[in-house]
């Protein structure tokens, strides 16, 4: 098998950080990459789920009703307390 070279520009903290990593798996770049490269073709697509992170609209009013204080519950002081006021009527 013919090999080449991939000459890519990274950000320098995120190639180490990932060298850190691939060397606890006892993996140096050029594997790893090659491990990416071999999946990416056996998926003929990116061997990851990629997706924008865009909270649901239940999500969206959770993080409203916090930033305007509204339905909150607690502190509670024990597991108890917290589970009576789950279980409560409102």
């Amino acid at each position: 098998m013919a090999t080449t070279n991939l000459n890519i520009r990274i950000d320098a903290d995120l190639k180490k950080q990932a060298e850190d990593i691939f060397r606890e798996l006892g993996l140096n770049m050029s594997t790893a990459l090659t491990v990416f490269l071999r999946q990416t073709v056996r998926s003929n697509g990116i061997p990851f789920d990629m997706r924008l992170d865009t909270p649901n609209d239940e999500t969206i009013s959770a993080i409203e009703d916090v930033r305007l204080g509204r339905n909150l519950h607690g502190p509670f002081s024990s597991v108890g307390e917290l589970m009576e006021n789950l279980n409560a009527d409102d």
